[in-house]
């Protein structure tokens, strides 16, 4: 097990800077997920940790050891690739066990270590298998084990679970995350998927734009997104975000779309009154009511135990909700907001205003 540091990791490719001076401290055993849209240098990130990419500048440190000018394999680190990179001549045995046997070590060693991560893994019967004959699921957990056995000082995984259906994938979260903390293995993990992510990680890194927007515990980002961008990510449905006008005093602000005045119930913000804002508040934060706001439903999803419903506020501002039960219906109704919920950002810079700030 190991430490990563990543010290100010910038890359561009050409004149194309990707990744804008990066910061990350990654403790012993600890599980890091670094999640974001397509295009904001998850990725790249993760194949500088590996030596598969080369840093414009910045340090990367395993373990206390600046690795930063090593190659691949001298890094100890272990990938878990979304394509599995399995050897199809191979067997399940010796697709395990080709690292080790490259590496020179004995062969009874590598039975025993093949073995053991075949019985973690549920995957004993398969050994003489090849990798046509396996299922998706099966495949990753060849992939994992090919990991597993070198016993690295890191696990990197790159959206190993986006080519495995629907409930595959949730089963596959749900052991990923049970061998990793079975084995204590410093991790980092690459996804598009914010629920991934949420249930996955011990900390989230959100990417945008080549930046780490916010680096904290799932819970954290849930409830204290930093911006406007991690807000809108992180959450499914998506935050609603409305424009607002603060009030005298920062006690509360007038919603622009309809002049509705909500109060701050955690304390006012300071600035002038008229400064421009933007109120985040979560679809499952509102409910149906009167005195609220006027939504005009123009489409609701029954999901069994609750319902999502997609509407709009009478200036066209798109607003979504998120209830519970179902028997809801088009058409216009009131929707009451959750006022201990509201977020509250800089209409300018997106940046989370926290009371008293």
């Amino acid at each position: 097990m190991a430490t990563l540091t990543l010290q100010n990791i910038t890359k561009s490719f050409g004149n194309t800077p990707v990744l804008h001076g990066v910061d990350l401290d990654v403790k012993d055993g600890e599980m890091i997920v670094i999640v974001g849209a397509s295009g904001c240098g998850k990725s790249t990130l993760l194949r500088i940790v590996a030596g598969l990419e080369t840093e414009t500048s910045g340090k990367v440190v395993i373990g206390g050891q600046d690795v930063t000018g090593l190659e691949p394999s001298d890094r100890d680190v272990a990938m878990v690739f979304q394509n599995y990179a399995l050897y199809p001549h191979m067997s399940v045995f010796q697709n395990m066990a080709y690292g080790l046997k490259i590496r020179g070590m004995a062969k009874d060693q590598i039975v025993r270590r093949v073995g053991e991560a075949a019985d973690l893994l549920g995957i004993g019967q398969l050994l003489q298998r090849k990798p046509r004959e396996l299922s998706g699921g099966q495949r990753q957990r060849v992939a994992m084990g090919r990991a597993i056995v070198r016993e690295p000082k890191l696990f990197l995984f790159d959206e190993p679970l986006s080519n495995l259906d629907a409930k595959l994938r949730v089963q596959m979260r749900a052991e990923i995350r049970r061998l990793q903390k079975r084995l204590r293995v410093t991790s980092l993990f690459v996804t598009h998927d914010q629920v991934e992510a949420m249930t996955l990680g011990d900390r989230l890194v959100v990417m945008s734009a080549g930046h780490a927007a916010q680096i904290a515990t799932p819970m954290e980002i849930w409830e204290r997104p930093a911006d406007t961008y991690v807000a809108s990510f992180i959450g499914s449905p998506s935050m609603n975000l409305l424009a607002a006008t603060m009030l005298e005093g920062g006690t509360g602000a007038r919603l622009d779309a309809n002049g509705l005045v909500l109060a701050f119930q955690d304390g006012p913000r300071t600035g002038a009154a008229g400064r421009k804002l933007t109120l985040g508040i979560r679809p499952e934060h509102l409910r149906i009511g009167q005195g609220g706001v006027e939504m005009l439903v123009e489409l609701v999803e029954p999901l069994g135990g609750e319902s999502v419903l997609h509407g709009k506020l009478p200036d066209g501002t798109p607003l979504t909700a998120r209830l519970p039960g179902s028997g809801y219906t088009d058409g216009a109704t009131g929707v009451i907001f959750q006022l201990e919920s509201l977020h509250v950002f800089d209409g300018e810079t997106g940046k989370r205003i926290e009371a008293g700030r």
